[in-house]
């Protein structure tokens, strides 16, 4: 599939990412959140462990289709099919399945790890990935061509209805099953900017495994 003039699409791609960016709210207060004692786990303060993607069949061959090419950033790594972004923060609970309307609630924080797009002179980065599992978004910062296009912007979506039962080993926490698909944002600043209508929010980028530190 031929580019429709990427480097002239980049600019209002980007303009209207910017529109629609906003940043992530506050969570809410302990008031209006579910009892902590309800919590099947809670951990206050993240330090670590790591988010994983174990990567869709069809997603690179996609981007492949397109003429684009997908990379890290420091600090994630790409091992085969599996994309690795280290855990640098945040805070969450995990609740008894129906006990409450959303049973993982928190944010969690990847700073200074993210993807890149690239496809000839032109490269998009999406980056400081920020996981909000309570209303299923992931949020990030877009940089292109080394500008700063828009922070906190919601760039995937969380299908959670597949997510496993949470899983303890050692000091470790595990929460594994939750699907990622690019959000309705992410698509329109991809397709305008890489020239292509192809990119929709159906398109599955693969499935979440996220260990952390319990300790």
């Amino acid at each position: 599939m031929k580019f429709r003039s990427p480097r002239t699409k980049t600019a209002a791609g980007l303009a209207g990412l910017m529109l629609v960016a906003f940043p992530l709210a506050a969570c809410g207060s302990d008031d209006d959140s579910p009892e902590r004692v309800n919590a099947v786990a809670s951990i206050d303060n993240l330090t670590g462990d790591m988010t994983q993607i174990t990567v869709d069949d069809d997603f690179f061959p996609t981007l492949d289709s397109l003429g684009v090419t997908p990379g890290v950033i420091p600090d994630a790594t790409l091992d085969g099919n599996v994309l690795s972004f280290p855990i640098t923060g945040g805070h969450v609970s995990v609740f008894e399945p129906g006990s409450v309307p959303n049973y993982v609630t928190g944010t969690i924080f990847h700073e200074n790890s993210g993807l890149t797009l690239t496809a000839g002179d032109i490269e998009v980065e999406l980056r400081n990935f920020n996981v909000d599992p309570e209303i299923s978004l992931v949020y990030g910062d877009v940089v292109a061509n080394g500008q700063v296009a828009a922070t906190s912007a919601p760039l995937f979506r969380l299908n959670g209805s597949t997510l496993q039962p949470l899983k303890t080993e050692g000091d470790t926490a595990i929460l594994e099953g939750t699907k990622v698909f690019i959000s309705d944002v992410a698509a329109g600043l991809l397709n305008d900017t890489f020239g292509t209508d192809a990119i929709t929010d159906q398109v599955l980028v693969g499935v979440a495994k996220i260990t952390v530190n319990t300790k």
